[in-house]
């Protein structure tokens, strides 16, 4: 089961190797941060990379100077983040679902 901690650590090997994805969430301990602080700002992250990888792209249709293997490392981020935060929220969603049917 993905827990905050993991989420967190993938988030700072991320980091690492881009430099994009520095947040509070990732900057303290996953004890101390909520679920749902580290999730949105998973989200919020996911969408600059986003933002970031349509940036590069377009920069390369129009001759603006990017090159193009800087326009598929970017994609190629968005795209992990993005796969990260989906299989974050399945998670989560089949942990609720698991609990709502336990009976009591």
């Amino acid at each position: 089961m993905i827990n905050a901690a993991m989420v967190s650590g993938a988030m700072k090997g991320m980091q690492g190797a881009s430099g994009f994805l520095d947040t509070a969430a990732s900057q303290s301990s996953a004890a101390q941060t909520p679920f749902a602080g580290v999730f949105q700002s998973l989200v919020q992250q996911t969408s600059a990379l986003d933002r970031s990888a349509s940036q590069a792209v377009t920069g390369l249709l129009t001759g603006q100077g990017v090159e193009s293997h800087d326009a598929m490392i970017a994609t190629q981020k968005a795209d992990m983040a993005f796969e990260l935060a989906l299989e974050v929220r399945n998670k989560a969603v089949g942990a609720y679902q698991q609990m709502m049917n336990m009976q009591f």
